[in-house]
Parts: structure tokens; C-alpha cells; sequence
């Protein structure tokens, strides 16, 4: 009898093909956007069966984008996310839920934002694996999910004259991710 041990595949993201981003609603009416442009993780699966990932992901706060560089000042401050004091947010994955049999699941895990660690659950669409070009394996995955900025201390706001706040308290989180199989 042949003792058959899983062989761990280790994945890595390919950043010119992946992005991380977010939107907050402004003034009530319009929402805003913006990115991290240094963002990575260490993802292992068991052979190619995504079910099976231990995601460590991670991203610097001090490369937010929301192209206003007065504003993404302020989201660096100890108003957001005080860059000179936490030099990581990160997500640990722990749990999948399978949703249907098209590639959607719901991931939970540890989302750490200025040294607070909070449940949270994700929406992911897994697209596949696939050769590219010149013979790398590829996987595509998007998620998207909701968290109230609050519980991780982002409190900073202000009231507006006509009612409500500047800033939501909801945050809508969007990723485009294609990684790659290390050898």
C-alpha cells in the first residue's frame, strides 16, 4: 500500500496583475476611492484545491492611493491608519464556506488593522487556474466584502451642517488577484 502524502503548492501574487482597493461613501452622496500599491501573501494549497489555502496576506498602509496626496496624508495620520506606528494590515484565512459550484465561497479570517484583530468574512470568486504564455500556472480570484472602519479605531469624522458625517462608517473592500505557482 502506498502511503500518498498531499503535496503543499506555494502561491505567490503577480502585483502587475492584481490590485487591492476600496470605496467609502463622502459627504453622504458620492463614494470615494482608493488602493495599496504594496500589498503581498504567502498562500499554500494542497495541489491546486483552493478550499484547502492558508492565506497570509499583508499590505503597507503608508502606500495608500486615493489620488488627493492631501487626503492620503491625513489617512497615513493617528487619525487612519498611523503608518508611523503600524507598518502592516493583515489578513490571515482560516475558514471557507463553499457557496455554490461555480467557484463562489465565503472566506473568514483574521483582519489586523493598527495592532486590532477582528473576525471577518469575505466574498470570493474563484476564476480558475490557467497557463499563461510562457508555461507559468496562474489562478484568478476576486474578493469583496464589507467592515465597519470603527472597530479597528478609524474613528475620525466630522459632522456635517446639513446632518450625517463626512465619512461612512462602512467600508466596501474589492480585490483583484492573479497569482502565481512558485516552483
Amino acid at each position: 500500500m502506498e502511503n500518498t502524502v498531499a503535496t503543499k503548492t506555494k502561491w505567490a501574487i503577480d502585483p502587475s496583475h492584481s490590485e487591492v482597493g476600496f470605496k467609502i461613501k463622502h459627504l453622504m452622496i458620492t463614494n470615494v476611492s482608493g488602493s495599496f500599491d504594496e500589498f503581498g501573501a504567502s498562500i499554500y494549497t494542497t495541489g491546486e484545491d483552493f478550499m484547502t489555502a492558508e492565506v497570509d496576506f499583508w499590505m503597507n498602509p503608508a502606500t495608500i492611493n486615493t489620488g488627493d496626496e492631501k487626503r492620503d496624508g491625513h489617512l497615513k495620520s493617528a487619525d487612519f491608519f498611523d503608518v508611523e506606528n503600524h507598518k502592516q494590515i493583515t489578513f490571515t484565512g482560516n475558514t471557507y464556506e463553499k457557496v455554490d459550484n461555480d467557484g463562489s465561497y465565503k472566506l473568514y479570517g483574521d483582519l489586523t488593522i493598527k495592532g486590532i484583530t477582528k473576525q471577518v468574512k469575505l466574498d470570493v470568486e474563484f476564476g480558475g487556474v490557467m497557463k499563461d504564455p510562457w508555461g507559468n500556472d496562474k489562478a484568478g480570484i476576486s474578493i469583496n466584502g464589507k467592515i465597519n472602519r470603527k472597530d479597528w479605531g478609524l474613528n475620525w469624522n466630522a459632522a456635517l451642517e446639513a446632518g450625517g458625517v463626512l465619512v461612512s462608517d462602512e467600508v466596501r473592500i474589492s480585490a483583484e488577484i492573479q497569482l502565481l505557482k512558485q516552483a
